[in-house]
């Protein structure tokens, strides 16, 4: 049974890596900072900071901060959140020049948790209101991703593990599908409070693509 949901949630994943052939790709860079802060049982701070680029580092593509308030229930396998993003976006409009965009986006989430075994499962259904200058859009994204531990510890502690997610994303009008992102990574849990990922993501759109070296930082406290 755990090798089947396994397989199951891998092949969900790699699903979309059918339509990357044929696509139009750059490489660039995310670093990522994810936090946690617990206030009691059942509620918690969200925080957020990304920044993107568009390679190595230095050439910014976006920058992404994010809050939110959580509500957990159900033994903390269930998450609500009401949460706030800014978004500052450095689109290139030729080859030498960008314009700046602002966003402001409100969004609601639900997450829910699976374990079978060692193995953990997430998924999250995530309902954004976009404020992109003077336009307003509406999203939604669903999120999928799995957790694998790769080696066992007589303290009972699995510090290195695979992560892999797909995520995709929808608009309420015009061109209904926005994105999707597909990623797969090697991490290590140095505590209960601090774990640290690298990994390679491809988000495509309809007709084009990017390739991202992924690092991220999780943080609870």
């Amino acid at each position: 049974m755990k090798k089947k949901i396994i397989l199951m949630a891998l092949t969900f994943m790699l699903m979309p890596l059918v339509y990357i052939q044929g696509q139009e790709s750059n490489f660039g860079n995310w670093l990522i900072y994810i936090g946690n802060k617990k206030l009691n049982n059942k509620w918690n701070i969200h925080n957020e900071v990304q920044y993107r680029n568009y390679n190595a580092i230095g050439d910014l593509e976006q920058l992404l901060l994010r809050t939110g308030l959580g509500y957990s229930f159900n033994e903390n396998k269930n998450n609500i959140l009401l949460g706030y993003g800014y978004i500052l976006s450095e689109n290139y409009f030729n080859e030498d020049d960008k314009i700046s965009i602002n966003e402001h986006r409100i969004f609601q989430q639900f997450i829910t948790k699976q374990s079978v075994g060692q193995v953990k499962l997430n998924h999250r259904y995530r309902f954004e209101q976009r404020f992109v200058e003077s336009d307003f859009k509406l999203r939604f994204r669903y999120f999928l991703g799995i957790n694998v531990p790769l080696q066992y510890k007589e303290s009972g502690k699995n510090p290195l593990y695979f992560s892999a997610y797909n995520e995709i994303f929808l608009n309420s009008k015009s061109s209904v599908f926005d994105r999707n992102r597909l990623y797969g990574g090697l991490g290590y849990k140095f505590s209960d409070a601090v774990k640290v990922e690298l990994g390679y993501m491809n988000q495509f759109f309809e007709n084009s693509g990017r390739d991202q070296l992924n690092i991220i930082t999780f943080v609870n406290f």
